[in-house]
């Protein structure tokens, strides 16, 4: 079995990469502050490959994944091709998940968070770097404690123990 230390990171390529590359920057120009190691490094797709090379693609990174992040913006919840199934993929491993609205909500967003989330254990905060650093420290060790306790609904920063 890999060792899992990477973050996997769903979204809208076409809409929202600048925020998937904006945590790519923090973590390049403040690494040890900013504890993001990024699944996508793990191996290249290319755009324009099968379908059924890109999801074998992505489930290798998917495994070697120790928690997932969405990044949730206006047209996430309509990507099924991709994100709905990372989604599926993500709930199947137990995956500690933590949505970040792009739109600046600090809590579960029901008209953009994709359906899939609305009954599962995530955690949903707002893109601001200090709050995803420390709460990507925080809520996988938390994700696994409340799934004890068979919590099973979204949650919000408050809902965390720091």
């Amino acid at each position: 079995m890999a060792y899992k230390n990477k973050i996997y990171v769903a979204l809208d390529y076409d809409e929202d990469s600048r925020y998937y590359n904006l945590m790519k920057a923090w973590k390049q120009f403040d690494g040890s502050e900013f504890p993001f190691y990024d699944a996508h490094v793990i191996n290249n797709i290319k755009r324009d490959s099968c379908e059924e090379t890109i999801k074998r693609r992505l489930r290798e990174r998917l495994d070697n994944s120790k928690m997932f992040i969405l990044l949730n913006g206006e047209k996430t919840r309509f990507k099924h091709k991709y994100v709905r199934w990372e989604i599926e993929q993500a709930l199947k491993r137990d995956l500690p998940i933590i949505v970040l609205n792009l739109n600046g909500k600090q809590q579960i967003d029901y008209n953009l968070c994709p359906a899939i989330l609305h009954k599962e254990l995530a955690l949903h905060l707002n893109f601001k770097k200090d709050y995803i650093a420390l709460f990507i420290k925080k809520w996988q060790e938390q994700h696994y404690i409340k799934k004890c306790y068979f919590i099973k609904k979204p949650m919000s920063s408050s809902d965390v123990d720091l």
